[in-house]
């Protein structure tokens, strides 16, 4: 059976029972894939028999394998960041097929996939507007690594972390979903529970659409003003926020990432709804939110010695506010904030030079 049948909610969770047994599927794998298009079998009855977490996990490698590829040969290495808001739906989505496909109870799991997609929605349509989908875009922070780095060493970064960790990351940000799934032959129906941790995980992406759009409204009256030197009209913000170079109000001004924040979050909700159906404190599956977590940090990290470097009261901001952690009071600009030349000023300044 591709799916186990354990005594006990706690047995879900359990990855001797649940995970270990399947295992010699992922090894078996290309090898019947091979032979169902050989022999012009069903591919379907393969996909209903084979492991749901087995074959979520050998799509993963597989995406893992493509990306490598593309990247070497376009020397572009954002090809995981184009699906980043995909991926993790796209496992929930298979979770929920394959339950249909085996006549299982899917309820559950259909209400995941349904906050599954909110959350790939809000999250391409900024990357998208922000020209992540733009013909040879990449992500920035790429250059600035590839450039301090032999391209040895980045070649093996690609290899390891770049296109198959963060791929294998994707896939395991979605497993707990297959131990709800698990549990699901217990208890299928949806009860308050359920309806608790979906609408949590809806509220925070809420609260990243708000954040998404106080920074886009900020970063577009900046470019505005930087070009004209006056602040346009309705913007909302003062001359001195705009030459501050960074937002520091609504969501922003409590801490200095809410969408990191929040983002964590959800997939840790995720795994805290796992554990909850399974009735355990803890269980393998945390290792992709843990691993999110992580790499925040460092992502976090690179990002703000950027941040510091180009905007003066940026250190200041970072010891008002939390990185991730609301603070309790909002962000105030201290009397002794470095002086920062207004874009009006060099405006001004280019205008007599000219005269």
């Amino acid at each position: 059976m591709a799916l186990p049948w354990v005594k006990t909610l706690e047995d879900c969770a359990d990855y001797t029972q649940v995970v270990e047994p399947y295992l010699p599927q992922l090894y078996e794998l290309p090898l019947r894939i091979a032979e169902a298009i050989s022999n012009h079998d069903s591919f379907i009855e393969l996909y209903k028999n084979t492991n749901p977490l087995v074959s979520g996990f050998g799509f993963s490698i597989f995406i893992g394998a493509t990306c490598l590829i593309l990247s070497e040969l376009n020397r572009n290495y954002s090809q995981i960041d184009r699906l980043w808001s995909l991926l993790p739906t796209i496992y929930n989505a298979h979770f929920a097929a394959w339950s249909h496909l085996n006549d299982l109870p899917s309820r559950r799991i259909d209400l995941i996939l349904f906050c599954s997609v909110i959350w790939s929605a809000r999250l391409t349509f900024n990357y998208w507007r922000k020209g992540g989908y733009t013909v040879g875009s990449e992500d920035y922070r790429w250059e600035i690594i590839r450039a301090k780095v032999p391209a040895v060493l980045f070649f093996v970064f690609n290899v390891t972390f770049i296109s198959f960790i963060q791929s294998i990351l994707l896939f395991l940000l979605a497993a707990p979903t297959y131990v709800i799934l698990v549990t699901s032959n217990h208890e299928p129906e949806i009860s308050a529970a359920d309806i608790g941790f979906a609408a949590v995980k809806i509220g925070l992406v809420l609260s990243e659409w708000f954040s998404d759009q106080q920074q886009w409204d900020y970063q577009a009256a900046k470019k505005e003003y930087q070009k004209t030197a006056k602040v346009p009209r309705g913007c909302g913000f003062t001359p001195e926020e705009l030459d501050r170079g960074f937002i520091t109000s609504g969501l922003w001004a409590y801490c200095r990432h809410p969408n990191f924040a929040a983002e964590q979050t959800i997939w840790f909700m995720l795994y805290q709804w796992s554990c909850y159906s399974s009735k355990t404190l803890y269980n393998w599956a945390g290792i992709g939110s843990l691993f999110l977590i992580m790499l925040f940090q460092g992502s976090t990290q690179l990002t703000e010695s950027i941040s510091s470097g180009k905007y003066p009261e940026y250190e200041l901001y970072q010891k008002q506010i939390g990185a991730h952690v609301p603070s309790l009071t909002p962000y105030r600009t201290s009397a002794t904030t470095p002086k920062v030349v207004r874009t009006s000023e060099l405006a001004k300044g280019q205008k007599k030079k000219h005269k």
